[in-house]
């Protein structure tokens, strides 16, 4: 018996789809800027490179000054802080350079800005790579400021950059999706191995969520299912025995009567009895076949058996035609036999004392079995109804005899060996019901 799931211990399902889409998010922000301080220079990002470049400006020689000292002044900040520096006029020409070669500030600039590749072409490619910072001074010069190590650029572009770190956060967050969903998985199978008939079916509990929960929930319904089923059915099997011994006393008692009683009235008696022993009979072979669709294995006794020969035996009983080659099929002979004889007692029954005519024949990998009267037919939206247990055609007189489980049977004992049954209306008046059995 499955226990229930606390619902106050552990966290909300929708707490932890929401977690894992949070941390996805995180880890690709995390991820972003650790490309982005790797790929680009800390130098050119926010008020870092306006801040150094206006503390070396403050400390050069004043506008005038001789090449030599502005050298000299550049190159102490170039060891202080391994910088490449260099100082242009208010019209771009260069005044004094310490370390690699910077590009001019642009023409025409009245404020600080980057100097990025598209801006550094005379440069070297590996040069233009490394973002630098033009820094306008209060007397109109330009002081270039650029970091002295070089930086790797993006090796494939930002979007192909981006779309690789895309593929790597879904990667990582996989494993705690697919954890999520494989219950899910396991618990789908379980409810169609319910719906396919087998009772025993049941999933792990796994977890203390809604998931959990719904596990739980499944296998005490699924549990009731099997005890309501398993009830019916011992019931439904001792009633059809218990039945049987008062019908042999009835049986007994009206051959007692001797010939004092009157003709029709032993004759109803015995009809009676013979419905009475028919539907027992049937109800017992429901309630095996129902048993049998639950079992794991309910085709692990089936043999070959040769449809047309079982088929002829009974159309001969009957006085029916038959038409058709020898088709072997595995299954239940005795169930098959069944079949057959239902078929051709419903077509004797219903079908108006007309010739009943049996064909057999294959098509693709079936065998196809076709019974056919001349009767009234049946009604297109009844077509279906007729293969329910106990239900009855409308116009279909009583006195025919039958109690409505035949052609269930019949159904039933199709799809037991993998095959169908259905009822068509007849070209010219009549029906065909045709069963279609995997050769």
């Amino acid at each position: 018996m499955s226990v229930a799931v606390p619902r106050r211990f552990g966290p909300r399902l929708y707490w932890r789809i929401w977690l894992a889409v949070s941390a996805t998010i995180v880890v690709f922000a995390i991820a972003a800027a650790a490309l982005w301080r790797f790929f680009f220079d800390p130098l050119a990002v926010g008020p870092v490179g306006e801040t150094l470049a206006a503390t070396i400006a403050e400390t050069l020689p004043a506008r005038g000054a001789p090449p030599e000292d502005l050298e000299r002044a550049l190159s102490r900040w170039r060891r202080r802080a391994a910088l490449d520096l260099a100082l242009f006029d208010a019209d771009g020409r260069p005044l004094a350079q310490v370390g690699a070669p910077l590009p001019p500030p642009r023409a025409g600039a009245e404020t600080h800005h980057f100097l990025r590749r598209r801006h550094a072409e005379v440069e070297p490619a590996k040069e233009g790579r490394r973002p630098a910072f033009a820094y306008r001074m209060t007397d109109g010069r330009w002081l270039v400021v650029r970091r002295e190590f070089a930086r790797r650029g993006p090796p494939f572009g930002p979007v192909a950059s981006l779309a690789l770190l895309a593929v790597a956060v879904g990667l990582g967050a996989y494993p705690v999706v697919r954890r999520l969903t494989r219950r899910l998985e396991r618990l789908q199978a379980g409810v169609e191995r319910l719906g396919r008939g087998d009772l025993a079916a049941r999933v792990p509990v796994e977890g203390r969520d809604e998931v959990a929960q719904l596990a739980a929930s499944f296998n005490d319904a699924a549990a009731r299912i099997e005890r309501l089923i398993a009830s019916q059915r011992a019931l439904l099997a001792n009633a059809s025995h218990e039945l049987r011994s008062p019908l042999a006393r009835i049986r007994m008692a009206l051959e007692l009567l001797g010939t004092d009683a009157r003709p029709d009235l032993k004759e109803e008696l015995r009809r009676d009895i013979a419905e009475l022993d028919a539907l027992i009979e049937e109800i017992l072979l429901a309630a095996r076949l129902d048993a049998a669709d639950g079992a794991a294995e309910p085709r692990a006794n089936f043999e070959e058996v040769d449809l047309a020969a079982l088929a002829a035996e009974e159309c001969a009983r009957v006085g029916a035609s038959f038409e058709g080659a020898p088709r072997v099929v595995r299954g239940d002979a005795r169930l098959l036999r069944r079949l057959v004889r239902n078929l051709l007692e419903n077509a004797r029954r219903y079908g108006a004392d007309t010739p009943v005519e049996v064909t057999l024949s294959s098509d693709g990998g079936s065998a196809v079995l076709a019974v056919a009267d001349r009767g009234p037919g049946v009604a297109v939206d009844e077509r279906e109804r007729i293969f329910e247990p106990f239900y009855r055609a409308r116009g279909a007189p009583e006195s025919a005899g039958g109690v409505g489980l035949g052609l269930a049977l019949v159904r039933k004992i199709a799809e037991r060996h993998g095959g169908t049954a259905t009822c068509e209306a007849r070209s010219g008046g009549g029906s065909v019901f045709t069963v279609r059995l995997p050769l």
